[in-house]
């Protein structure tokens, strides 16, 4: 058996998508990932915990906004509708694909079920998986703000961080010590910040390690450390690209669901008018498999589930067998023993790849049969003896490595509003200026300038995909910040009607402080 263990990261996150009108298309976002990725995921997790022949193992980063969309009343009442619309469609629609539609159905039966039994309360369950040791549960910045270019006003990025661990300390009674980096990216300094915040480890991508001062002893098969006792892992990319590359990895195998095509763009308008949709849309009703790189959307052939569950089996199977053949090489060249980090996103699992909870399962099935040891990163810090001190490398798991891709003519743009926003607020925040009167104010500006930092934004816009929806989430949080912040300076009253309004549409971070963006003396 080798020596070594495997780390599997998942990162899980959304942006802030609560809409006050229901049958949004964010609210959609919000409820596919529900209903294909976070159910099953926790689903998976608990039946590996209670099998006495699996040690199920996993790090999971939940972002503070995905957290705030699992506890809101609002959305967890429409969330039952939203499945029993896409049931009916499912129960009026002709088609030739007659397994492929019982088996979402059942699906969707099932996580309707699994949602029931615990009424909704998803983030209750994570904290019972986490007090059983099966999960490490890491946070993330508070919007998933892309510090790197926040750094210019280090009290923003102060800022990002402390909302964050109190909003999980909240949430979950204990503080985070682990923290999932928005995209892996990291600068110069950023570990100061960190310890600061009481955050104590975090994943970057491999080249954050490969590159770093001095070079690790043992590249990226075992932890560094910050002398701000900050510790960091790599990226293994052997042990990532064969689960999240659809071109080169098991994703892309032709028995497996196709993501693009979605009854949403095949249903006429009027239909979708009938269900109350009023534009052309994913649905999240997919009834078709990849069947070939070279087949057209048109012409995909119909999913198979029973084909797509033999894959998956292999699959998970193959990729165990992998890991071990390289902790057995890896081992004959350490004095310690390796540790493969391999992080992903956790929408990865069950939305982009739907078979991949499935492939989760059989990885906690196989994985002592190939003597492959799962481990979080906390336990890994643990059993860890000696850490190389070193400094991590600015770097990102973006493309490109760093941060060009949010710095395209495409979004850089925001950056400016960000630093404009930022300075403007920890002035306002330095100069005493708090009181009881404005405190409210005061907080919900802190609000909409942590939501129009979300990385996410601009990640769309250079995408490409939904771009109005983009511009126009961060304008209006910019837009709300400035009436908010200038209310203040001006010394005006605010109408009380609209605070209320803008708090009840943009209500996050209860526990928010402004204090967290005061300038440091």
């Amino acid at each position: 058996m080798p020596k070594g263990n495997l780390a599997i990261v998942l990162h899980a996150h959304l942006p802030y998508v609560r809409s006050e009108e229901p049958g949004s298309l964010e609210e959609d976002w919000f409820f596919q990932a529900l209903v294909e990725c976070y159910l099953p995921l926790l689903e998976t997790l608990e039946k590996a915990s209670k099998a006495k022949d699996q040690t199920p193992k996993i790090t999971i980063g939940l972002s503070p906004t995905l957290l705030s969309l699992l506890e809101d009343e609002v959305l967890k009442n429409r969330f039952e509708e939203w499945v029993a619309i896409r049931l009916e469609v499912l129960n009026t629609l002709e088609t030739n694909c007659i397994a492929a539609l019982i088996h979402l159905k059942d699906h969707l039966k099932r996580q309707l079920k699994s949602w029931k039994s615990c009424e909704g309360d998803l983030i209750g369950r994570f904290k019972k998986l986490q007090a059983s040791e099966v999960i490490d549960i890491l946070t993330c910045a508070a919007t998933h703000g892309y510090l790197p270019l926040l750094r210019e006003n280090p009290e923003a990025v102060i800022a990002q961080l402390k909302t964050a661990v109190r909003e999980h300390q909240r949430l979950f009674v204990t503080a985070p010590m682990g923290i999932w980096l928005p995209e892996c990216a990291y600068y110069e300094g950023l570990d100061e910040l960190m310890a600061e915040a009481g955050l104590r480890y975090a994943v970057l991508d491999g080249h954050g390690l490969l590159n770093a001062e001095p070079r690790p002893r043992y590249g990226l098969y075992a932890p560094i450390c910050t002398k701000r006792g900050v510790a960091f892992f790599g990226r293994d990319s052997e042990s990532t690209l064969p689960v999240w590359s659809a071109r080169d990895g098991y994703p892309g195998n032709p028995n497996y669901r196709e993501f693009h095509r979605d009854l949403g763009w095949d249903l006429s308008i009027e239909n979708l008018k009938k269900i109350g949709i009023q534009e052309k849309r994913p649905l999240g009703i997919k009834l078709f498999k990849i069947s070939s790189k070279n087949t057209s959307l048109a012409d995909k052939e119909e999913y198979d589930p029973k084909a797509a569950k033999e894959s998956v089996e292999k699959d998970a199977e193959n990729y165990l067998k992998d890991r071990k053949k390289q902790l057995i090489k890896l081992e004959n060249s350490m004095q310690i023993e390796p540790l493969l980090i391999a992080p992903f996103d956790a929408e990865l699992f069950g939305h982009w790849w739907f078979e991949g909870p499935i492939f989760l399962s059989n990885i906690f099935i196989k994985s002592k049969n190939e003597g492959i040891k799962l481990i979080t990163l906390k336990e890994a810090l643990q059993v860890t003896s000696k850490i190389q001190l070193c400094n991590p490398s600015p770097s990102s798991w973006g493309q490109g490595g760093f941060h060009d891709y949010w710095l395209d003519k495409s979004n850089a743009w925001i950056v400016h509003e960000w630093s404009k926003a930022g300075r403007e607020m920890v002035s306002i925040c330095s100069k005493g200026l708090i009181d009881e009167s404005n405190i409210k104010i005061i907080s919900q500006a802190g609000r909409e300038l942590l939501l129009c930092q979300s990385s996410d934004w601009s990640f769309i816009l250079k995408a490409g995909t939904t771009t109005e929806l983009a511009r126009e989430r961060i304008n209006l949080h910019l837009k709300r910040f400035w009436m908010l912040i200038n209310t203040i300076k001006d010394n005006k009253i605010i109408n009380q009607k609209t605070l209320k309004g803008i708090e009840r549409e943009d209500c996050i971070f209860p526990l928010i402080s402004p204090i967290d963006w005061k300038k440091k003396i």
